[in-house]
């Protein structure tokens, strides 16, 4: 779900596995497939142990994981051949995807966004615009400010998300769903998914 700290690895070999870490998709980008719109070439950035950009591959898409975590890129890689599915996993920092040499059709972000300051938040978005083709579409779940309390990552709301992506994107919707999460007594956490467009 989301590219730790450069200790990151320490959070995957957790007795307790993180909260992002379900062990399936989810349920947003599911529907996301289903309806046909992970296609082309597909990058999972923060793709964590791969779930969807092995998600994006079952469905016949060109798809690559990036995550800063050689340990969960490990665990990407042995899903992927235990499942016999084509998908590419690399261990890259999210801040410099232009080093992939790539350019993609589709982005999924599934809990990236969320973790950087203002300062790495709009590095971040430059490094999506390096390789995400002209007409491509980024869908993006982040926390939302509609969740409670103060657990978990910084909270965004809807008109900073909107703001990030306000040159070079068209932000074409933003919907409160959830994600589903791996934390006992809180199966899930509010968010917003994002639909933008590179201009």
């Amino acid at each position: 779900m989301t590219t730790p700290p450069r200790d990151g690895d320490a959070v995957y070999k957790a007795d307790t596995p993180p909260p992002w870490d379900i062990g399936r998709p989810q349920p947003a980008f599911v529907r996301l497939a289903d309806s046909g719109l992970l296609c082309g070439a597909v990058l999972d950035a923060g793709c964590g142990t791969g779930e969807h950009a092995l998600l994006a591959a079952a469905r016949g898409a060109d798809a690559v994981g990036v995550d800063a975590s050689p340990w969960a890129i490990d665990h990407a890689r042995a899903k992927a051949a235990e499942r016999g599915v084509m998908a590419r996993f690399e261990v890259v920092d999210a801040l410099n995807l232009g080093q992939l040499g790539m350019s993609f059709d589709t982005v999924i972000d599934s809990g990236l966004f969320h973790v950087f300051d203002d300062d790495a938040r709009a590095r971040y978005v430059t490094s999506l615009a390096s390789v995400l083709k002209s007409g491509g579409r980024c869908y993006l779940m982040c926390f939302s400010d509609r969740e409670p309390g103060d657990w978990g990552p910084r909270r965004v709301r809807q008109d900073e998300l909107a703001a990030a992506f306000d040159d070079g994107w068209a932000v074409t919707g933003i919907a409160a769903d959830t994600f589903a999460i791996n934390r006992v007594g809180t199966p899930t956490a509010h968010a917003w998914l994002a639909t933008i467009r590179r201009l």
